[in-house]
């Protein structure tokens, strides 16, 4: 096997362990990432059986990145993908990037102490799509072997440096075999993991037409402009990667058409070639013109791809970034990445990763008129490379370069619809060589962050927007009662725009009766929170007047039946008599409330209710009176708090209650994060929170 990167810190050992893995469950190619010290990151240390660059896109992931490692690292589980239709629904990015047929797995490297980072595994797509129990264990145990190895080695990387495993990289068939193939009519050639040439027959070397020293250690897509186009390259990626013959049919110039059959191992790939025969009117059609000047390589366009998947799913501008540095660094071999946006009249840093937050004063609230590098890309919309501080220097004087300590750079033009919206400054630590085929893609995905950029900054004033409306809508603070405490939380859901009709309050009626509500708005959007900021100032209204909780309930029902709105809501209503220590309680369609008894005891509180709220105007709205003893905590919810995909709702709602009776003890405060955490235990959540907590403390006097 060969495809390894090794950092200069961490030898052999690890690769060496690695083969021997995949060598034990059959693989034919993987990698071991590690944790970064951060703990937030996975960096590629080690890869066997492929060329790195098929995985430049994934050097450096994220540990919340969409991807089968990071998956697998943060839940501590073996993560399986069948195949390419698996991947496809599971990690589309991925499937985008690598479109072809494989089976993989990922799994975490951690011991009882510590986590260590995670691996992935590929199979041929001859593999079964599933994996059989025996399979999975000896996987585990692989993986578990791999995790005490880092272990003992003392510190969080890789083993130090050990015996150097053989890593054949193709070589010249002995004599008498290379006279055998050179009689063979057809053409033989060899490549290696990398691609590169190591050996070819002269009939191969003859059709052709290069001189076989001159093709021995060198791609075939690069050393033959006829050949320098992506599809060929991409045959090859399909069959280091799916270990399945594949083919492809290519002109020579000037007029022979040749066909090359591809014959994939762990070690390289056995290539045939022979004269094709394509009759005149069935020419195979070029996918794109051949320019030596200007080299396509299928992995740039796969990388514009993936870094296009990954942007559609951002939302916020710092989403943008983070994906952003998570891509384009490792890809370049950048260190440092800054996202500056136009904003009245100067530049503004949206986000950076790399830089320390000092340096990024230079860039931030330029004038439009400074004469940087970073605003005259933008202004004039052309892109600007500098390789050495030297070639900075003689376009731009030192008073306004920018003094970051790196020592190359890349301004790239965000242009979004025709229109410049900002600049993307990729940095170097050391001198960088920025090739044509770089330039090329830089400038291409500028473009791509551009209009992802101008979607979150949208997306981010209407949030922030959206969320100041609810903001002002919920009560600031609840009010101070004598013989009541009181907590609530409100958490946004993490789909649309975070925001929703989740309501709660308390209100004082008079010296020893309060009145607490909660409610539920359909929806998910500003619609939604208006329509709760009218529900609630209409409920508080109805309170004040001295109606019943059923009363309150039905004026808010005909309320919202003649505003007809389109939405509905659900609302509990209760009435506390605190010198009698009783509740009175309406509910209109919402989860049952809890009460927790003083002695830790929970029961549900199955209260008759009526319809939602908007449904039907005369809908009535029975009450029940029950007993809160000193002590008592009364818990109010909206769904959201007991609603889990895949999840029973009664066995939610009993989790809940086991919850409330293990630690309803403590201050009201902590108790209400008890249950709130109960709810974030997944982080993708369809619908908003809100929770309202009462505790009776003490009896008032007569």
């Amino acid at each position: 096997m060969a495809g390894r990167f090794l950092p200069p810190d961490d030898g052999d050992g690890l690769a060496g362990d690695l083969i021997s893995m995949l060598e034990d469950v059959g693989a034919h190619a993987g990698a071991i990432y590690r944790l970064a010290p951060d703990g937030q990151v996975l960096e590629l240390t080690v890869m066997e059986g492929l060329p790195r660059e098929f995985v430049r896109p994934w050097e450096r992931v994220s540990l919340t990145a969409p991807v089968p490692v990071a998956d697998a690292s943060r839940e501590g589980r073996l993560v399986w993908v069948g195949g390419e239709e698996d991947m496809v629904r599971r990690y589309p990015g991925i499937a985008l990037a690598l479109p072809y047929d494989f089976r993989l797995a990922a799994l975490p490297l951690a011991t009882a102490t510590a986590d260590y980072g995670g691996m992935f595994l590929l199979w041929p797509g001859s593999h079964p799509p599933r994996l059989s129990s025996g399979q999975r264990d000896r996987l585990a145990a692989a993986a578990a072997r791999l995790a005490r190895a880092l272990e003992e080695s003392g510190r969080p990387g890789p083993p130090g440096p050990g015996p150097r495993a053989p890593v054949p990289a193709g070589a010249v068939p002995p004599k008498g075999l290379e006279a055998m193939v050179a009689r063979l009519p057809e053409g033989v050639c060899a490549l290696d993991d990398h691609g590169r040439l190591t050996f070819i027959s002269p009939r191969g070397a003859a059709l052709i037409g290069e001189s076989p020293r001159r093709l021995i250690g060198a791609r075939p897509w690069r050393a033959l402009p006829w050949l320098n186009d992506p599809v060929y390259e991409d045959r090859y990626r399909a069959a280091m990667i799916s270990q399945q013959p594949t083919s492809f049919v290519a002109l020579c110039p000037p007029d022979r058409w040749l066909t090359f059959d591809l014959y994939p191992a762990v070690s390289g790939i056995t290539v045939r070639i022979t004269p094709a025969l394509v009759e005149p009117g069935n020419v195979p059609v070029r996918t794109s013109a051949v320019d030596s000047a200007v080299p396509t390589r299928v992995g740039a366009i796969y990388h514009v791809l993936h870094l296009a998947s990954a942007l559609t799913e951002a939302a916020g501008v710092q989403d943008v970034v983070g994906l952003v540095a998570d891509q384009i660094m490792p890809a370049f071999g950048g260190q440092a990445l800054a996202l500056l946006v136009a904003e009245d009249g100067r530049l503004r840093v949206a986000g950076y990763r790399g830089y320390p937050p000092d340096i990024t004063e230079q860039y931030d609230r330029l004038p439009l008129t400074s004469p940087t590098p970073s605003v005259r890309t933008m202004v004039t919309g052309v892109p600007s490379f500098f390789e050495s501080h030297e070639e900075l220097d003689q376009i731009y004087p030192l008073a306004v370069a920018p003094d970051d300590g790196m020592a190359a750079w890349a301004f790239i033009p965000l242009i979004a619809s025709g229109r410049p919206v900002g600049t993307c400054v990729l940095a170097f630590s050391r001198p960088h060589r920025f090739t044509v085929e770089e330039r090329a893609l830089l400038t291409s995905l500028g473009g791509l962050i551009a209009q992802a950029l101008e979607r979150a900054r949208l997306y981010d004033a209407k949030l922030e927007l959206a969320q100041c409306l609810q903001e002002s809508l919920l009560p600031h603070a609840l009010p101070l009662l004598p013989g009541l405490t009181t907590a609530a939380r409100y958490l946004p859901s993490t789909e649309g725009m975070d925001i929703g009709g989740d309501f709660y309050d308390v209100i004082r009626l008079t010296d020893d009766t309060v009145a607490a509500i909660i409610g539920d708005v359909q929806g998910h959007n500003v619609t939604a929170a208006a329509l709760m900021g009218q529900l609630r100032t209409a409920v508080r209204a109805y309170a004040t007047t001295g109606a019943g909780p059923g009363e309150v309930l039905a004026r808010t029902n005909r309320l919202l039946a003649d505003l007809d709105p389109g939405l509905f809501a659900t609302c509990v209503y209760v009435q506390l008599d605190l010198r009698r220590r009783t509740a009175c309680l309406a509910r209109a369609g919402h989860p049952y409330p809890l009460l927790r008894h003083p002695d830790g005891g929970v029961r549900v509180l199955d209260v008759p209710g009526g319809l939602l709220l908007g449904l039907d105007p005369e809908a009535g709205y029975p009450c029940t009176e029950i007993p809160l003893p000193v002590g008592s905590v009364l818990a109010l919810y909206t769904d959201g708090l007991i609603e889990t995909p895949g999840t029973d709702l009664d066995d939610s709602l009993a989790e809940l209650g086991t919850e409330l009776a293990r630690v309803g003890d403590q201050h009201l405060d902590g108790l209400a994060d008890a249950m709130i955490r109960h709810a974030q235990r997944t982080s993708r959540r369809g619908d908003d929170i809100a929770l309202l907590l009462l505790r009776l403390t003490a009896e008032l006097d007569p």
